[in-house]
């Protein structure tokens, strides 16, 4: 199913997947006029495609390291995406109830899926204990003893989060590693978690882990990542502990613009974090972990494109806008620490001019700005780019709007995913008293 391993790249001014025929947007090979027909606006469409060339990408990145790919699900997971997951080699990282029933529903393999999380519920350490997950990824002391109650039967398989102090350079609120993140256990507080360990029968040590943030493009980041975990795996063997796996995270950074060189070296990356175990291995005499990773967002982003109605075309004090039918409530990330999507007209016409992008929130939600036609009217399809990841996942019903639906494509094909919600669907959970 997965296609070549051919580069995930912008060309001539579009995002990855997409082309234009006589002045026309196409993505998937499918117009964008037709995708907004049939399933109205705003609409994420999913490049299947886009998708299989970057898991290909990693793969073939990873096959000579033996590097192990977990996908990232809470950057986009739909059923009918765990089910087309689920015949790749890759694994299943999910962080609640709901993505772990989304898999299941796909009838995704639980020996290869891992819960994450840092604050899981009772419920949800239930279904680890019931052997619905292969692993648990335990953030905290409180979580470990809750888990090891829970043992019963067969050992539970943990790693420890580690949070190894190294600060990605990226934006701080997507920055999961360092001083100031809530996430993982840090170098104090780790010999305190293998003691616990000691007293819990029930769970068995299989290694740790560490995810610094999001958007890293710095490959000696995830070196010295690599590095801080086999340094605490020489801690856990002294201890008498043997890590057998380590997971380095994810967080790989995607181009989301055109003029954006392509900075992140997938071969080299891998490359440079198995040699970086490799050399740890023997320097402090342990076997040689399995190493893993976590992509999300950089296996699914590029494939996303979201398609708007303008809804209005107007100037305030002498500069462009142009409202669309989205915003803040179906994508966020502009609003929550500026995160940049590139955007354009699904048809070429006029002149373009610098246009600040705005949804039709109850806020000031900019989405961005974008070179639009200087004739922007209502009615008129925008394309924006590299969506794929932590939009719809982030979706919510603020200003009770309903969240868009979600179509896969491919080769000319298009297939509905994710049905558009109703006002009836917005309703359900309200109690008429």
């Amino acid at each position: 199913m997965i296609g070549n391993s051919a580069p995930v790249r912008w060309r001539g001014g579009l995002a990855p997947g997409h082309e234009r025929r006589g002045g026309e947007l196409f993505a998937g090979g499918v117009s964008a006029d037709e995708l907004a027909a049939t399933y109205g606006t705003p609409l994420l469409a999913v490049d299947y495609g886009v998708f299989d060339a970057a898991i290909a990408q990693f793969l073939q990145a990873c096959a000579p390291h033996s590097v192990e790919i977990a996908y990232a699900g809470k950057a986009l997971l739909l059923v009918a995406l765990a089910r087309h997951l689920k015949h790749t080699p890759l694994h299943l990282d999910v962080c609640s109830l709901g993505e772990l029933a989304t898999a299941e529903r796909a009838a995704f393999p639980p020996d290869r899926i891992a819960f994450h999380g840092c604050g899981k519920t009772g419920e949800e350490l239930d279904a680890a204990a019931e052997g619905r997950v292969a692993r648990v990824i335990v953030d905290n002391i409180e979580e470990l003893r809750r888990l090891g109650s829970r043992s019963g039967g067969a050992k539970i398989s943990v790693l420890l989060r580690v949070n190894s102090g190294i600060e990605a350079h990226t934006h701080e609120f997507v920055r999961t590693g360092g001083a100031r993140t809530k996430f993982g256990f840090d170098t104090a507080a780790l010999p305190a978690a293998l003691e616990t360990l000691k007293k819990l029968p029930g769970l068995q040590f299989e290694g740790l882990h560490s995810h610094l943030g999001s958007q890293i493009y710095d490959t000696q980041t995830f070196v010295e990542n690599t590095h801080a975990l086999m340094e605490r795996a020489a801690f856990a063997a002294a201890a008498g502990f043997v890590t057998e796996r380590i997971v380095v995270g994810g967080g790989f950074g995607v181009s989301m613009h055109p003029d954006e060189p392509d900075t992140f070296d997938a071969d080299k990356t891998i490359a440079e974090i198995a040699n970086a175990a490799r050399k740890d291995a023997k320097r402090w005499n342990l076997p040689l972990p399995q190493i893993g990773i976590e992509p999300g967002r950089a296996l699914v982003a590029q494939a996303g494109t979201t398609l708007y109605r303008v809804m209005s075309a107007k100037r305030q004090s002498g500069k462009p806008f142009v409202i669309v039918d989205g915003g803040i409530y179906e994508n966020p990330r502009p609003a929550l620490y500026g995160a940049y999507h590139h955007a354009y007209a699904a048809r070429e016409s006029g002149p373009l001019q610098e246009t600040i992008l705005c949804g039709r929130s109850c806020e000031n939600d900019e989405l961005g700005t974008a070179r639009l036609p200087s004739d922007a009217a209502e009615g008129d399809l925008i394309a924006m780019c590299t969506t794929g990841a932590y939009t719809y996942s982030m979706a919510g019903n603020y200003n009770r709007f309903t969240r868009p639906a979600v179509v896969a494509v491919r080769g000319g094909t298009h297939t509905l995913i994710a049905k558009r919600e109703s006002i009836d669907d917005v309703l359900r959970n309200d109690c008429d008293e």
